[in-house]
């Protein structure tokens, strides 16, 4: 009995480890999760507050600092526009995990321009920023490039799938609509059906009213048939039957 006891105490034990386990691995993990999200809100927010800044410097500082701030802000432009367009077709569309991939590695180029761009912001000699610039505008115009085009072709094959299946479904929807109006195509078949009929109804008629023209002739005496040939046609009728020989005498 008391080793039955002290089993059942281990088990009970083992079992409140496990749960006091189980909870603090969901706590960890839920940690992680708000504080991933947490520090995704403020890089979002810390870019935000870059960008706007950067294109306020373009308006307020020419020269060559006015310039670097409208490159580092075109460059983020088409890598964060481009990002956008693909991670939204994604789920209907596995093969812009391709395009995602390689977008990941202009996102690595980019940043390290967009570092360079950054120090040279701070450098106090003009002549060293003219003669920098240039080499730096044409990376990025690059990057900008690649993004772009992968961006467009995205989009137009977003589009081209859109368009392939709306005429897909308007294919579906007419013949819906033809199987729903199928008293249409029956409609002839009846016509035909009822113009025999009306064919066959003057047919009949024309044959009646032939046969009452006859009759009708008779009655009026136009070719009336004499007495003589009304006798002879019987006598020959009445000899045809005395030729014939009759069943009995065939059997016999």
């Amino acid at each position: 009995m008391f080793d039955a006891i002290g089993a059942l105490g281990v088990l009970l034990s083992l079992f409140g480890i496990a749960v006091v386990t189980m909870l603090v691995v969901g706590a960890v993990k839920a940690t992680r999760a708000v504080a991933a999200k947490v520090e995704r809100t403020e890089a979002q927010a810390r870019r935000a507050v870059e960008n706007v800044t950067l294109k306020a410097r373009t308006f307020t500082k020419p020269g060559p600092q006015g310039e670097l701030a409208a490159v580092r802000l075109s460059l983020r432009s088409a890598l964060t526009g481009t990002r956008e367009v693909l991670e939204r077709g994604l789920p209907t569309d596995g093969q812009l995990a391709d395009s995602l991939a390689l977008l990941t590695r202009l996102d690595a180029h980019a940043a390290e321009l967009d570092g360079e761009l950054r120090m040279l912001e701070r450098e106090p000699e003009p002549s060293r920023v003219a003669a920098k610039l240039p080499e730096l505008r044409e990376r990025a115009e690059r990057i900008t490039h690649s993004a772009e085009s992968l961006r467009w072709a995205a989009q137009d094959r977003m589009h081209r799938f859109a368009e392939d299946e709306l005429s897909r479904l308007s294919e579906e929807c007419e013949s819906e609509a033809g199987a729903l109006r199928h008293w249409d195509s029956a409609a002839p078949s009846g016509a035909g059906a009822a113009g025999s009929g009306t064919a066959g109804a003057a047919g009949i008629s024309g044959t009646a009213g032939a046969a009452g023209a006859a009759r009708a002739g008779l009655a009026s005496g136009a070719g009336r048939v004499s007495a003589e040939e009304l006798l002879g046609l019987g006598l020959g009728r009445f000899a045809e039957r005395l030729r014939k020989p009759s069943p009995g005498s065939s059997a016999g």
